[in-house]
């Protein structure tokens, strides 16, 4: 039998090791963590929705309505108008005919991916993408082809050779290194080889383009260029779920053969009820994406004057790059003990020699905070 003491034990010689952190407080810029306040820049909560009022109300309503739990999955009797009308919604909102709900985008692209392909196919997947999308790509049974990262010219070459179906799959934005995928230019490559593309928008959606439509509205494509788009709703939307937004044959083919959709139970009705109310403030208040662009360029400023190691993102993601496991974990336990909180993110969520400090904001930290953040990294 394995000796898994060892291997725990290596990993944390090789600073690698992973530790949960107890939060007592709803998500906001400062935080009560394992007893004590903390200033975080380590949320996917972008927008500040995750503790806002009328969220809360609309949880708390849903509840009373109908209950905690939905009780089945969606195609026996868990399927509620809550879940129903969110997803008209979010099919309204992506400009697409139909939306189908997922409990995580995990499940979401697993669900996908494996649906929609099989032996004798081909996937190809950015080197960078996240592991739900590589995951999926591994248990559709599908030939798996892994492009250099943002590289659309060599996917073409690949697309080229392929047999089978042919599915190209992406982040949006990439959530360790904060860049956009060249999704023009993908789905350029697409169509030229009979392929799909499709595009996970976890960090994209609520946080770009008019009205928060994501990485396709910030770059104007429509679902012509794209006929495939995961989003989740535990990030700018400030609730939990996911969903995948396509043509009617899309989402006809996941109901009946994602088996992630299939076989788990719905999610709660209370939180599609919350998340309805969520986007209602995701479309209307533009000045939260406003707040974002200008703490992210308050902070790159400061970072350009300090010649920190800062990557090349315009979202709310800022990488820090430190390169060794050690030394990310140094920099994170160093601003902790200024009472700052910033995951080291360390292999494999990212590659040897990328260790990072990924620096996230939300709409509702203040000027101050970038500028206490800017003097600890000083």
């Amino acid at each position: 039998m394995k000796d898994l003491a060892a291997e725990l034990e290596r990993r944390r010689t090789a600073h690698l090791y992973r530790s949960r952190r107890q939060l007592s407080c709803a998500q906001t810029a400062e935080l009560q963590v394992d007893g004590r306040t903390l200033l975080s820049f380590c949320s996917n909560d972008y927008l500040g929705l995750a503790a806002h009022p009328k969220v809360i109300a609309a949880l708390q309503k849903g509840a009373d309505r109908y209950g905690v739990g939905s009780g089945a999955a969606h195609l026996v009797i868990g399927h509620s108008n809550a879940h129903h009308a969110l997803e008209e919604e979010l099919a309204e909102f992506t400009g697409r005919p139909r939306a189908l709900l997922f409990s995580t985008g995990y499940m979401a692209n697993i669900g996908v991916i494996s649906a929609l392909l099989g032996r004798g196919d081909t996937v190809f997947q950015d080197r960078l993408n996240h592991a739900s999308l590589i995951d999926g790509g591994i248990l559709s049974r599908a030939r798996l082809k892994r492009y250099p990262h943002a590289d659309a010219a060599h996917l073409a070459d690949q697309l080229k050779a392929a047999q089978g179906e042919k599915l190209i799959v992406t982040d949006g934005v990439f959530s360790m290194d904060g860049d956009i995928a060249p999704l023009a230019e993908l789905a350029n490559a697409a169509k030229a080889n009979d392929g799909w593309l499709m595009v996970d928008d976890a960090h994209g959606l609520g946080v770009l383009g008019k009205e928060g439509g994501g990485c396709l509205a910030h770059l104007g494509l429509n679902q012509d260029d794209v006929p495939i788009l995961m989003g989740t709703l535990g990030k700018a939307f400030g609730t939990f779920g996911a969903f995948v937004a396509g043509s009617e044959a899309v989402i006809e083919t996941l109901i009946q053969q994602a088996r992630s959709y299939i076989y788990t139970t719905a999610l709660p009705p209370a939180v599609a009820e919350a998340t309805r109310a969520s986007l209602k403030l995701v479309r209307s208040d533009a000045w939260r994406r406003e707040r974002l662009q200008a703490l992210v360029a308050r902070f790159r400023s400061g970072a350009k004057q300090l010649e920190l190691p800062l990557m090349d993102s315009i979202t709310p993601i800022q990488p820090l790059l430190a390169g060794s496991a050690e030394q990310a974990l140094a920099w994170s336990q160093k601003l902790e003990k200024q009472g700052i909180l910033v995951s080291a993110i360390r292999p494999p969520t990212v590659p040897e020699g990328g260790a990072r400090l990924r620096i996230t904001f939300s709409a509702l930290h203040q000027d101050e905070h970038i500028d206490r953040l800017l003097d600890a990294l000083a």
